[in-house]
């Protein structure tokens, strides 16, 4: 069996490195018509002039995004293009996916004695010991759902749009805050860009509330609400709406922000993209004020493979967006392969996590993550031999199976369920342990919530290039949080 595994990408990516181009799945527009950002730091309010649209008033952040001729506003470092992202490229998305059976469907999944279940396939919330109620075969011992559940919290998802007619998202997602933040005539819900938030919003928070013959799937944060800011109108978003979304968030009291969206692989040399440092400027002005308002903001470290530490021989440094920025949460991936593959063991899902049928573990950073410094913890993502899904539909099981929304035949929207893999997949783990820790010790501070998480990590044999301060570990988490209860820190 040929493996597709991170090294091996990595030393093809390495090969090729020098001789790509910038890819058509980012652009930003120019001429008189163009979307930009305006530093309020760089140039006065009153400078800019009337005839400028202002399309998100951004100021509380000393930020304006703005459409019109960006050429008459400051001087340079005043104003940068705002970029649009393509969601449908597997390097701002997920890098794989696969649906699964809808609510009404029995869950194909057969792991223990007794009915199969969704639950089932949930390696990466049973390797955290989250809760006794992920299968059928519960076990006896605490568990942190004991401790936490993330009840009085709030978390943000900036993404694609969240449908909340899941079952398991019914009660969860806050339909008077949630909002449209693209521009275009509908509401926060899923238009054209997939079910990539609804995905999302399930790992962080899906309740298991499906009476379905398969059961739901259940989050990390079942008690915690989201509020849905939709960023994308079909599968393009630009990062000013997304930006708009952060500063919406931390003003309705967000614990945290979900951003699983950045700026893809070639576009992160500053070198031959002088503006990707303006661009920085910009993401690091809007994370400096959600987190005044007490919000850490939590972001996918992206899925080109790409040591962010990097410098290239012909193209210089490496800048990726916005993980890098200074007030950023970043969040590398791992995952397992092997996990239900079939053989004598396939039909015991303990056996797969104590790695008796793993080829690789649940720590094993995925192949197509990024790494370096800015990586502040690994958490679950997914994995994938590539190779092997193409010939064993059981290989999709290394993924992360969560809440998504399909579109039938004649156009309905389906609930369901499905597997994704990318590291779009690892930030929820980490936004739902924000709420677990800020429902134990609501005055912790974000410094304190980050450090936090960072000291409880446990550090893997990749080490912190990969993993950073560690591996996402929910129950030392949730012990050291309930240790600081009470505690009169102020927010």
């Amino acid at each position: 069996m040929v493996r597709h595994t991170r090294r091996s990408m990595l030393k093809t990516a390495g090969a090729t490195l020098g001789g790509l181009t910038l890819a058509g799945n980012v652009s930003a527009s120019t001429g008189e018509n163009a979307r930009f950002f305006i530093n309020l730091t760089e140039v006065s309010r009153s400078e800019v002039p009337d005839d400028v649209e202002i399309i998100h008033d951004l100021s509380q952040a000393d930020v304006l995004v703005a459409r019109g001729d960006q050429e008459r506003v400051g001087g340079p470092g005043a104003t940068v293009p705002d970029i649009k992202i393509d969601l449908s490229d597997d390097t701002t998305g997920a890098v794989e996916s696969q649906d699964g059976p809808s609510v009404d469907e029995r869950s194909a999944s057969h792991n223990h004695d007794g009915a199969p279940s969704n639950s089932e396939f949930q390696w990466d919330k049973r390797a955290q010991n989250l809760s006794n109620n992920l299968t059928d075969k519960p076990g006896n011992g605490k568990v942190v759902h004991d401790t936490a559940t993330g009840e009085g919290t709030r978390v943000a998802v900036v993404d694609s749009g969240v449908y909340d007619g899941h079952p398991d998202l019914e009660d969860v997602v806050n339909a008077d805050l949630s909002e449209n933040v693209t521009g275009d005539p509908y509401d926060f819900r899923p238009n054209g860009a997939g079910s990539h938030g609804t995905h999302v919003a399930g790992t962080i928070a899906a309740t298991n509330s499906n009476d379905g013959p398969g059961g739901g799937v259940l989050g990390t944060a079942p008690d915690t609400e989201i509020i849905a800011y939709r960023m994308f109108s079909g599968m393009e978003g630009y990062q000013g709406d997304g930006y708009a979304a952060w500063v919406k968030a931390a003003e309705n009291d967000c614990d945290a922000i979900n951003y699983s969206v950045g700026f893809p692989f070639p576009y992160v040399f500053p070198e031959e993209l002088p503006s990707l440092r303006a661009e920085l400027r910009i993401a690091e002005l809007v994370a400096s004020y959600a987190r005044e308002q007490g919000t850490v903001v939590v972001n996918s470290a992206g899925n080109d493979s790409l040591n962010m530490d990097r410098v290239d021989p012909e193209r210089g440094e490496v800048l990726s967006l916005p993980t890098e920025a200074e007030g950023v949460f970043g969040v590398s991936a791992t995952g397992p392969i092997g996990v239900g593959w079939g053989g004598k063991k396939s039909d015991n899902e303990e056996q797969w996590l104590r790695g008796n049928r793993l080829e690789e573990p649940t720590t094993e950073p995925a192949f197509y993550t990024n790494y370096g410094s800015a990586v502040d913890v690994s958490a679950a993502g997914g994995n994938a031999d590539l190779q092997a899904i193409a010939s064993n539909p059981d290989a999709y099981n290394d993924l992360v199976y969560s809440t998504v929304n399909t579109v039938d035949a004649d156009g309905n929207v389906v609930s369901s369920y499905g597997w994704k893999a990318g590291t779009s997949m690892a930030a929820p783990q980490v936004s739902g342990a924000v709420a677990l820790v800020r429902s134990l010790d609501p005055d912790a501070s974000v410094e304190e919530v980050e450090q936090l998480i960072r000291d409880t990590a446990s550090q893997e044999a990749e080490g912190e290039l990969y993993h950073g301060s560690g591996h996402l570990d929910l129950e030392a988490l949730v012990k050291a949080a309930s240790k600081g209860k009470g505690k009169d820190r102020g927010r």
